[in-house]
């Protein structure tokens, strides 16, 4: 009977959240790509927040999404397990990262006759014994290498979150709230670098902030404002707007009370730490965004919007490969010269190969390979069944 029983249907997808999480990754390969000129103009250079905080905030969201229901139907010692071994994968995900980044820099060191694994990782060369122990305890977090293991600590707390909001329901919020306040009173941190005794650069007890408030939101509590809100749109466009003369290098490097302005407001560790103003402003950029885009949802996933939505939906793969790409193509860049229409060629064609990494991913996770048999598949020969059972036969297809 219970074969007979119909399956759960899944939870229909949020096109929105795959676009976003599509559009973050090419950011981040951007970003990531070195000395790159389009990293000039890419959001983050126009307000406080980057795409750092999109990321995280997708991460939330699509952490509720996947992990939430099986805390509501299995309970809170299989919803950690469930938890626990999406930590194993993203461990692993890290390790292998920073392998194949070592390795790719070594082939060329070796191939070329460049010196690219000591430019990107000395510390492995000057002090291999402590640097291998760092990677793999995550205690040393070589640059633009962050993101995974603060995702990490900030999933191991989402148990806690559920306990939490089991016992009362304003119990989340408080603990969110009082581990941002630690680390702006005390500036607890995870040690990040074994020889300089610095934190991780960007702090989990921090970012889990942005991260649950999208998860609070996707689990249903935290109430979302109503988008197109004219007042409340009004507002967070103002607010965006009065960021710009604070962020945009442009005018920092032209208008110097600008530049003391911002240094007045915002400290040194303020993406470290999280500063509240690029929370602030993220969310007022998200209501903003979500507002505009909220009549044009049904069309989403279409043109460029679904090849967007593509790279969203395998985003840790498409991650993964950005971040190898950038070194790669960082390389190139330098052996090759940075003229613009060549940086140009190289950004399109990391956002290609990332666009050609999501199809890759997404066919092997569709199985082919289960569905029915091909017309061309050999079936039986004749002298094998001809004479068999209708029952031997089947027994013999299987």
């Amino acid at each position: 009977m219970s074969a007979l029983a119909p399956m759960a249907k899944k939870r229909p997808r949020d096109e929105r959240l795959d676009l976003f999480r599509g559009l973050t990754m090419l950011i981040i390969f951007v970003a990531h790509l070195p000395e790159n000129s389009w990293n000039a103009w890419i959001p983050a250079r126009f307000g406080f927040s980057s795409g750092a905080e999109l990321f995280v905030f997708c991460s939330g969201i699509a952490s509720a999404l996947a992990f939430g229901s099986v805390f509501k139907r299995r309970g809170l010692w299989l919803g950690t397990a469930r938890i626990a071994y999406r930590i194993w994968q993203v461990y692993w995900a890290q390790i292998g990262l920073i392998l194949a980044l070592i390795a790719l820099a070594a082939a060329l060191d070796r191939v070329f006759g460049l010196a690219v694994l000591a430019q990107q990782f000395p510390q492995l060369l000057g002090d291999p014994a402590r640097a291998l122990l760092g990677l793999a305890t995550l205690t040393w977090q070589p640059d633009y290498l962050d993101i995974l293991p603060m995702y990490l600590v900030i999933l191991a707390l989402v148990p806690m979150m559920m306990l939490a909001h089991r016992l009362h329901a304003t119990l989340p919020f408080l603990l969110t709230a009082a581990l941002y306040a630690a680390v702006w009173s005390t500036g607890f941190n995870l040690p990040g670098n074994p020889w300089s005794g610095a934190g991780w650069f960007l702090n989990p007890f921090a970012w889990q902030l942005i991260f649950f408030i999208g998860f609070f939101i996707a689990m249903k509590w935290l109430p979302l404002p109503p988008l197109g809100d004219r007042r409340l749109m009004i507002a967070a466009a103002l607010f965006i707007l009065l960021s710009v003369p604070l962020s945009f290098w442009g005018i920092l490097e032209h208008w110097p009370l600008a530049q003391a302005a911002r240094d007045l407001l915002i400290p040194a560790s303020e993406k470290t730490d999280l500063h509240i103003l690029r929370v602030l402003h993220f969310l007022a950029f998200a209501y903003l965004l979500l507002s505009l885009v909220e009549p044009w949802r049904e069309r989403l996933d279409s043109g460029m919007g679904h090849l967007l939505i593509l790279i969203g939906r395998q985003s840790l793969a498409c991650f993964l490969a950005s971040v190898v790409l950038a070194r790669l193509l960082g390389v190139v860049a330098d052996t090759a010269g940075r003229s613009e229409p060549l940086v140009a060629l190289l950004n399109l064609a990391g956002f290609a190969l990332i666009l050609a990494t999501a199809l890759t991913v997404g066919w092997f996770k569709s199985a082919p390979w289960a569905g029915p048999a091909s017309s061309f598949a050999p079936g039986p020969t004749s002298t094998s069944t001809a004479g068999a059972p209708p029952t031997t036969r089947v027994r013999e297809a299987s």
